[in-house]
């Protein structure tokens, strides 16, 4: 009896995903038939008057194509969980110049509005995008809006069929019926070969996205490397520097007063020795900033490990097996695992952290990588905000084709997962 209300209830949601699907693949269809009724009604034997009707009918399907082409990705994302990324051309940010006109990417205007209107048009049709969702609007009522008609079909004609006196009709009917409630589960699921078949982005598209990603990534790693360059000038300018300029006056005075007041001289060269510990403490932490001896002699796991140990928190590390990555990525997750143990200590309140570390063969999507999980028992509520820690942790992840993925509910917990795919595991 489950069984037959369980599948009752797939045929009701199959029924109704399948007229939602003709809804959708008829939309543009249905310009066209509107077209040609009011061509009709105004005579059809004067051939101007199907002028106004071609115009009506290009333009409704050129403002329908993308709005059903989403509606598509969108339905067979949310039934299949299959995504189909759009690939449409991104717009590039308007600037205004020194002459006060604002340059779009292809001309300069007056304003910024006129600015953005021929962006918008320039964009719309040089995109290639665009002409595949004109394919695809037409392609959709032939293909998966002609499978998914069947039920709503069938039901029509069991309706028509049982409206009738007649046995032939009535059987007619019952055929009707029969073949909707049979097929209802399985109609609407045409939309999903067909919309990533013909709405999937091209190779040429999804080029043109990997060569905008790979720049943006550049740019992303000459400024942190300028950033990390400035900040060592700096700490070394007003640390380690000052130290031994000072140092080398202290012995230059004790020198002095090595003849005349030898109780001085000591005390300074005391100081100066003081300051040569501190210089030396200085350089190591300059150093271990740069790239901990213990990441490179002793691996990720190890470093990890004195990490968790140098932590103010109970930090407990697990990892599957040894893991010897190349020094490039160690040293970006080394990094970020110690920025999101800071994160934890500093603005999460967290008393405890979990960090795992373990191999993935499937879920990077790119072969076998690294998975590397950070969780704290602190208040929740991180983020990833424009600017921020955890945003440049993404960049710099992203330079490797990384992953980050945050689930920080308010009240903790937080788990953040790193992602890498390599090669050399």
């Amino acid at each position: 009896m489950r069984q037959v209300v369980s599948w009752m209830a797939g045929a009701c949601v199959g029924f109704a995903r399948a007229c939602v699907v003709v809804a959708v693949s008829m939309l543009v269809p249905a310009v066209w038939a509107a077209a040609v009724a009011v061509a009709i009604r105004w005579g059809a034997g004067n051939p101007w008057s199907w002028v106004p009707v071609l115009v009506l009918g290009s333009v409704g399907t050129l403002a329908l194509s993308r709005p059903v082409c989403r509606m598509f990705r969108f339905l067979v994302a949310t039934w299949t969980a299959t995504d189909i990324p759009a690939g449409y051309r991104r717009a590039e940010p308007v600037v205004r110049m020194s002459t006060g006109y604002w340059w779009n990417g292809f001309s300069y205007e007056r304003t910024r509005r006129d600015a953005l209107l021929d962006q918008r048009w320039r964009i719309r049709w040089s995109d290639s995008a665009t002409w595949r969702d004109l394919r695809f609007t037409g392609i959709a009522p032939i293909t998966a809006g002609a499978i998914a008609s069947l039920p709503p079909a069938g039901v029509a004609v069991a309706f028509l069929g049982f409206g009738q006196p007649e046995l032939s009709a009535r059987l007619v009917g019952v055929l009707g019926l029969i073949a909707a409630v049979a097929g209802a589960p399985y109609a609407w699921r045409s939309a999903e070969p067909v919309a990533v078949r013909f709405l999937r982005a091209s190779p040429a598209m999804v080029l043109a996205d990997r060569v905008a990603e790979l720049t943006a990534q550049r740019a992303d790693t000459t400024v942190a490397q300028a950033a990390e360059i400035r900040r060592i000038e700096r700490d070394l300018h007003d640390g380690a520097q000052a130290r031994l300029v000072g140092l080398g006056l202290s012995l230059a005075t004790a020198e002095k007063l090595m003849e005349t007041d030898p109780d001085q001289a000591k005390a300074l060269m005391r100081e100066a020795r003081a300051g040569a510990a501190t210089s030396l403490t200085e350089l190591r932490e300059l150093v271990m900033g740069i790239n901990p001896p213990v990441l490179n002699e002793r691996g990720l796991i190890d470093a990890v490990r004195a990490l968790a140990l140098d932590s103010p928190l109970e930090a407990v590390v697990s990892a599957e097996v040894p893991l010897r990555l190349d020094p490039p990525i160690e040293s970006a997750l080394y990094f970020g695992i110690a920025e999101l143990v800071t994160n934890a200590t500093k603005h999460a309140r967290a008393t405890r952290a979990r960090i795992s570390l373990s191999r993935d063969d499937t879920g990077t999507g790119t072969g076998t990588g690294i998975v590397v999980d950070v969780e704290d028992d602190g208040r929740g509520g991180a983020d990833v905000r424009a600017g921020g820690g955890l945003e440049g942790l993404r960049r710099r992840l992203a330079v490797f084709d990384g992953t980050l993925e945050i689930t920080s509910p308010a009240g903790g917990p937080t788990r953040v997962r790193m992602m890498v795919p390599c090669a050399s595991l």
